[in-house]
C-alpha cells in the first residue's frame, strides 16, 4: 500500500450543476449575465494561480521531491517463512546433535564477533538497507522482546555484466568490491521476531534494523570482526527510489 502526496498536477473538480425543478413565477428576476471572455479568462487565470500556490510552497528551489511512504504489513518470522533470507533458531534440548535446524554459519573470511549490541530510538520506519557479502549474521532480542526487521532477497553477482534485474536495474561495485543489483523496493518486507529466537541472515541478505517499539533494546550480534567496517554495503531508498517505508502491525 503506497500513501502518495498530491503533487503539481492536481485537476479541479468540474463545476457541480444543479437543477432547479421548481416553477419560476413571473416575479423573478432574472439570470444572471453571463461572463464576457475576458471576464471569464480573467477568473480562470485567478483559480489556476490559487491553486499552484500551495504547491510553489511545498518545495523550494534544489529542494528534492518528497520520499512517497510506502506501509508495509509484518509478518511472523518463521522457518518456513524466513527461509529465502535466512533461518529462524528456536531453543532446542539440550544434548540434541547438530542438524539442519541449527544456525548454518560462514564465519570463515575473519575473526568471529559476538557481542552484546545496545540499539536506541529505532521506530518502525526505514529508508536504508544493508548486506553483508562475506558472512552470515546472527542477531537476537536480549529478554525476548518483540522486534522487526526489513528484508530483501541477496542480489550479489558476479561480475559487471551486461544482466540486469527488475525495472533494469544494472550491477552496481560496492567499496568491499563485490558487485550487486540494487534491491527492488517491490521485493521489501518486514518480519516480527516473537519470544525467545534468534535470526541467521544468509549472506548477501538485505537488512535493515532491527527496529522495535521499546525505547531500547539488547541484541546479542554475531558477525566478523570487522564487518562494519569493510562489508557494510547500503541501498538507499530515499536518495534513489524517492521511497520511505513504514512498517504496520
Amino acid at each position: 500500500m503506497q500513501t502518495l502526496g498530491l503533487g503539481r498536477g492536481c485537476i479541479l473538480p468540474a463545476p457541480i450543476h444543479v437543477v432547479c425543478r421548481c416553477r419560476r413565477s413571473a416575479a423573478s428576476p432574472s439570470p444572471p449575465a453571463p461572463l464576457n471572455a475576458p471576464r471569464l479568462k480573467t477568473r480562470i487565470a485567478a483559480v489556476r494561480a490559487s491553486a499552484a500556490q500551495p504547491a510553489q510552497m511545498e518545495r523550494k528551489p534544489g529542494e528534492e521531491e518528497p520520499a512517497r511512504v510506502v506501509k508495509l504489513r509484518a509478518v511472523e518470522a518463521t522457518p518456513e517463512s524466513f527461509a529465502p533470507f535466512g533461518q529462524v533458531i528456536a531453543a532446542s534440548p539440550d544434548g540434541e546433535e547438530f542438524g539442519p535446524h541449527d544456525a548454518q554459519l560462514d564465519l570463515s573470511r575473519g575473526v568471529p564477533r559476538f557481542y552484546i549490541m545496545r540499539l536506541q530510538d529505532r521506530p518502525l520506519e526505514f529508508s536504508n538497507i544493508t548486506h553483508h557479502a562475506g558472512v552470515t549474521q546472527c542477531l537476537g532480542a536480549i529478554g525476548g522482546q518483540d522486534w522487526y526487521l526489513g528484508v530483501a532477497k541477496p542480489s550479489i553477482v558476479d561480475g559487471p555484466s551486461e544482466q540486469s534485474g527488475q525495472e533494469g536495474r544494472k550491477p552496481v561495485r560496492s567499496r568491499a568490491g563485490h558487485y550487486y543489483l540494487p534491491p527492488d523496493p517491490a521485493e521489501v518486507c518486514v518480519f516480527r521476531v516473537s519470544g525467545p529466537k534468534f535470526l541467521k541472515l544468509n549472506k548477501g541478505t538485505w537488512h535493515a534494523g532491527p527496529l522495535f517499539k521499546a525505547d531500547a533494546v539488547d541484541f546479542y550480534n554475531l558477525e566478523l570482526s570487522n564487518t562494519n567496517v569493510v562489508d557494510h554495503t547500503t541501498h538507499h531508498f530515499k536518495k534513489h527510489d524517492g521511497i520511505t517505508f513504514v512498517i504496520e502491525d
